[in-house]
């Protein structure tokens, strides 16, 4: 009678349970859920490693439902408003993420490897903790470019001989908003205005493309690709290889749990499976870059800073306009 009750899982899940037994009761409280429902944006190819590896170290099934961010979303808010309670955890994009948490789609939970996160992985509403980093870098064609001239600040991007030779992606706002801030808003925005304006940029959509034009050197240095991308193609020995300016831009994607979760101690036990340095160190092997602070990876030495995905979204017509106007309007396609 009391399983058949809505909401009763919320009154027997662990989401808040921080006791030193906690792991044992939480193993089992999961495998008496037996499964749970997943809603994530996680790359198709990346994630048969995870689930496998979680489902065999629990005896926990993984029922997925895999979009893009954009549809993750929707969906999960879809079925709030008509009171379907299907979903147990949303992974996905940060700005989706924290999207979820504003419309009260999900709920707190407490984890063991919080202490061990990167500052910023977890939220201060702590209704969504990032599991890892997509980080904007800057790829060079070997051929063309040479290492020892490599700019070493943005400010030195504005010399006349990279005029011409420099690209970008057609939709990071948060990337331009996150670089021109770390100036001084007026004064990022203006040095945008001047190195497109002096020098010129080429506007590609899409970062594969953008990189595949770095390794053809159609666009010899490139200000915005993720990291694996070109140090993916340098392995295979491709013309190619990246750096990074200060600041270091990264975005989050991250996992929360439903706030009417109906399997909530399956849910979090994924959650906690995607923190630890077992599913991190199998990210990291993946080309991700980790949030576990001793996990060791290409990019474990960086600083980064991080997309603030409340700043984001509460700003965002704003960024999306400037980055339209002065890099899209002024840059060439």
């Amino acid at each position: 009678m009391a399983a058949a009750l809505p909401g009763f899982a919320q009154d027997t899940s662990l989401l808040r349970y921080d006791g030193p037994d906690r792991a044992g009761k939480l193993v089992a409280a999961a495998q008496k859920e037996g499964w749970f429902a997943l809603y994530t944006s996680f790359a198709e190819k990346d994630l048969p490693p995870l689930i496998v590896l979680f489902e065999k170290k629990y005896g926990v099934k993984v029922r997925i439902w895999r979009a893009g961010s954009e549809n993750v979303l929707q969906r999960t808010l879809t079925e709030a408003a008509a009171r379907r309670r299907e979903v147990d955890a949303i992974h996905s994009s940060a700005l989706e993420m924290e999207t979820l948490h504003r419309e009260k789609i999900l709920q707190a939970a407490t984890s063991p490897y919080s202490p061990e996160l990167i500052a910023g992985a977890l939220r201060p509403h702590r209704e969504w903790v990032a599991t890892y980093l997509s980080v904007w870098v800057q790829a060079y064609n070997t051929h063309i470019i040479r290492k020892e001239d490599l700019p070493w600040t943005f400010q030195d991007l504005l010399d006349p001989k990279w005029k011409g030779k420099l690209g970008i992606e057609a939709n990071v706002p948060e990337w331009y908003s996150t670089v021109a801030l770390s100036m001084g808003e007026e004064k990022g925005i203006q040095f945008f205005r001047a190195l497109v304006g002096r020098n010129g940029i080429s506007v590609r959509k899409g970062h594969s493309l953008l990189n595949n034009m770095v390794v053809a050197g159609e666009v010899p240095l490139a200000l915005t690709v993720y990291h694996f991308m070109p140090e993916a193609a340098k392995r295979k020995g491709a013309a190619i290889d990246w750096f990074v300016l200060d600041p270091a831009v990264a975005r989050m994607s991250g996992i929360g749990i439903a706030r009417r979760a109906p399997h909530p101690n399956a849910a979090l036990l994924f959650y906690d499976f995607m923190l630890s340095a077992e599913a991190q160190e199998l990210l990291v092997a993946m080309e991700y870059a980790p949030t576990h602070a001793g996990v060791p990876s290409p990019l474990a030495t960086r600083r980064f800073t991080l997309v603030d995905p409340a700043l984001a979204l509460d700003q965002n017509d704003k960024w999306a306009k400037s980055f339209e106007e002065v890099m899209l309007k002024r840059g060439g396609q």
